[in-house]
């Protein structure tokens, strides 16, 4: 093509995905017998996306008119197309003789382009650059495929996810789409083979491979078509469960998965308390983050993709159920999945190297698996747990900062027949570091169950919080980050619905640097 073909500046932000572009990537499927994520699609949908566009400009153009060539002559009154000039079009309004005794005899053409802008351009030139081949024109960025991936990708995935969904044809499966008419068929009974073979696993996951090798697929199948047209009919069972993290699928039966990865488990439920976010201050929003609770909000600036470690202090209901807290901060160093809300993965003790299955559960941010690990290393609510991006794929590390055991002053609970409860500084045996607001001793985790299941209201529930912790501070005020560790030792409240209380209730008096005493006039 002689000139540079572009496209609009805005083309690529404001597409419309066509039946035809859907019509396309189904052939191109069916071509390539491969299951394909919608980033490789991408890729091929720009590529003929551009192609359609390129073969309808020319096309276009070839019915504009006559291809100006210098060597031509021309009359008053014909149509051109000026290649050099972006395909522009003009009509000749007058021919005159050219003078230049250096050049011989040639025309000079005066048109009109379609702008309204009057040239003039030499004709009936026997020896001209552009008699010969168009000289190529490199293509800008605007028609190389790697740039406008990177530049409107997510755009284009987007729409592309949404055609293929309201599509009946292309089924998806692990973050792959394939045209469903290919697949193979898969029958009662090789799921149930499926399902004996997970069963003697005994809740471990498989990967499809695993499971193909024992369910006698018919002999020649392609390999990676026998895959997929597994894994959807597994996924389309209810006995099963996707639980790999994203470009690994491995399979479980969801019988076989743990109570508290099928559930919340009861320490870490919460009862929405009605707050407005909005109203606490930027030192209270700043701690918020600092704290590490999963039920804060995140919000869209809250990626945190270049973390590559963070270290959390544990709250009660975390260390009692055994997880760990998927915050803003935390989940881009845990495993995450094309659509499963649980992912199998494997925690790595940094110091010792045991490995520790253990799952995340997405829909509700938490990790769950630790409880035997934090009773060996003799953890208390406050204490300091380390996480790492792991060193392999589907791997975290997880390690505390032990110290010789020795006897330490800590904020202990201690917890009556009654429910009540009244916190004491005692010396207890401390095996790890600690966060020294955070920190509080539970001698016994099951004599908080009485507290936990007493109804009190929440704003009553933080007045007599506060008010047994003033007990042991001569000073007779709280820090905030205090506060929200004691008060989750009997009832699980995230940072943003206590922080508001502090901030709106008169019975609590802000002293400085987030410290609150008691205003009992105003209670």
């Amino acid at each position: 093509m002689s000139g540079a073909f572009k496209l609009p500046n805005e083309y690529w932000s404001s597409l419309q995905v066509t039946p035809q572009d859907v019509e396309n990537l189904h052939t191109f499927l069916f071509e390539r017998e491969t299951p394909l994520t919608v980033r490789d699609l991408s890729a091929e949908f720009v590529e003929a996306r551009i192609k359609a566009e390129r073969i309808a400009a020319e096309s276009n153009q070839k019915t504009g008119g006559k291809s100006f060539l210098p060597k031509e002559t021309y009359q008053v009154g014909e149509d051109l197309v000026f290649p050099l000039l972006d395909w522009k079009r003009g009509k000749v309004t007058s021919v005159r003789a050219g003078v230049n005794p250096s050049v011989g005899d040639f025309d000079v053409l005066t048109v009109i382009l379609d702008d309204r802008s009057e040239r003039m351009f030499a004709s009936n030139l026997g020896s001209h650059f552009l008699n010969e081949a168009p000289i190529p024109v490199p293509e800008s960025d605007d028609l190389v495929p790697s740039a406008i991936l990177r530049d409107y990708g997510d755009v284009i995935e987007k729409k592309l996810e949404a055609a293929f969904h309201a599509d009946d044809g292309l089924v998806k499966i692990a973050g792959r789409w394939f045209p469903s008419a290919l697949l193979i068929d898969i029958n009662r009974g090789q799921l149930n083979l499926a399902e004996a073979v997970l069963d003697m696993s005994g809740g471990e996951p498989l990967p499809t491979g695993a499971l193909i090798k024992d369910i006698e697929l018919p002999a020649g199948e392609n390999p990676k078509l026998a895959e997929f047209s597994l894994n959807y009919a597994l996924q389309d069972d209810d006995r099963f469960d996707e639980v790999g993290p994203a470009g690994q699928v491995l399979w479980c039966l969801r019988r076989l998965e743990p109570d508290y990865v099928r559930e919340v488990p009861p320490p870490l439920r919460y009862i929405p308390i009605e707050h407005d976010r909005e109203a606490l201050s930027a030192a209270m929003k700043n701690l918020e983050a600092q704290l590490d609770d999963e039920l804060t909000p995140v919000s869209d600036g809250d990626s945190r993709e270049g973390i590559s470690s963070i270290t959390i202090s544990l709250i009660y209901p975390h260390l009692r159920a055994g997880t760990l807290p998927m915050s803003a901060r935390a989940r881009n160093l845990f495993p995450t999945a094309y659509e499963s809300p649980r992912v199998r993965f494997t925690l790595v003790d940094g110091r010792t190297r045991q490995r520790i299955p253990a799952w995340v559960v997405l829909e509700n941010g938490y990790v769950y698996g630790l409880r035997e690990w934090y009773k060996s290393h003799q953890l208390i609510p406050g204490s300091l747990v380390q996480v790492h991006r792991g060193e392999n794929p589907g791997e975290v590390i997880v390690e505390v900062k032990s110290q010789r055991s020795s006897k330490d002053w800590v904020r202990t609970v201690m917890v009556g027949k009654d429910g009540g409860f009244v916190f004491a500084m005692l010396k207890q045996a401390i095996t790890a570091e600690f966060n020294d607001r955070m920190a509080i001793h539970v001698p016994d985790f099951k004599s908080l169950d009485p507290v936990w299941e007493k109804k009190r209201s929440f704003d009553e529930l933080v007045l007599l919080v506060m008010r047994e912790l003033t007990k042991s501070n001569p000073q007779g005020h709280v820090h905030a980050q205090e506060l929200y560790a004691a008060v989750n030792l009997v009832r699980r409240v995230p940072p943003a619905p206590l922080f508001f209380l502090l901030e709106t209730n008169p019975a609590f008096k802000h002293v400085g640097d987030l410290h609150f005493r008691l205003d009992e006039d105003s209670e």
